[in-house]
């Protein structure tokens, strides 16, 4: 579904070039994909090379057999990729039914509207009506994001760490969305997480390091490879 082949992003500033990606090799085809690693590592870069926010320097990369190394991200969100930030953008003046309707590209009628909103937990009549703005919690705003993640029906869905500015409450919920969401999308989502509660839940889980990607594989094969090596750092740092 995705192949990312000889991905490279390098930035410049005042002190020189620096390399932010190096050289990634990448197929993606599973239905739930988590990208981890040290922070300041790539992972959110990479993101937005996938959903073209940021254009790569060298490399290119495929959806569904189309090379969409040069399309911006709204034409890369016709071809169905979505991304969600790590801090929802709140938009004065407009309802959450407004937003569910744009992304659902029709005017949607109460009883969709409804549907889309019961997914993510929340109580359609409370919310329908509110403002996307600053009286939403961090976990009202992503269970409203991914509402609208669903009604446009995306084949992929990137999310950069969902779990960011979120109490531990609103996190429990957050996991069972991303659980209903596996069940019922027909499309792929793509997590960047340090929680081991979400890694938990992914098909494969991607390393990513110093802008490589370290390793990658089934949870099986990664997950005691990573929680071994947070045990390690904890203990090293007591001593």
């Amino acid at each position: 579904m995705l192949q990312l082949e000889h991905v490279t992003y390098r930035v410049s500033d005042e002190q020189g070039e620096k390399t932010i990606l190096k050289d990634v090799n990448l197929s993606l085809s599973e239905r739930f994909v988590a990208f981890t690693g040290p922070n300041g590592g790539g992972k959110s870069t990479l993101a937005k090379v996938i959903a073209g926010i940021i254009t790569p320097t060298e490399g290119k990369i495929l959806f569904d057999g189309e090379d969409i190394t040069p399309l911006s991200v709204t034409e890369r969100a016709k071809r169905g990729i979505s991304y969600a930030f790590q801090q929802p953008v709140r938009f004065k003046g407009l309802t959450v039914r407004d937003l569910i309707s744009i992304a659902a590209g029709r005017s949607a009628n109460v009883s969709d509207a409804c549907a889309y909103l019961s997914e993510v937990g929340l109580c359609a009549r409370d919310y329908l009506d509110r403002e996307v703005n600053a009286s939403l919690s961090g976990g009202e705003l992503k269970r409203i994001e991914i509402a609208t993640i669903l009604a446009r029906g995306t084949k992929l869905s990137v999310f950069d760490e969902p779990e960011a500015g979120i109490d531990l409450w609103s996190f429990g919920n957050l996991i069972n969305v991303f659980q209903k969401m596996y069940d019922k999308t027909n499309g792929s989502i793509l997590i960047i997480s340090h929680q081991e509660r979400i890694l938990d839940i992914a098909d494969k889980i991607v390393v990513i390091a110093g802008g490589e990607v370290e390793r990658a594989g089934t949870k099986e094969e990664i997950l005691p490879k990573l929680l071994g090596r947070e045990a390690c750092r904890v203990l090293t740092e007591k001593l």
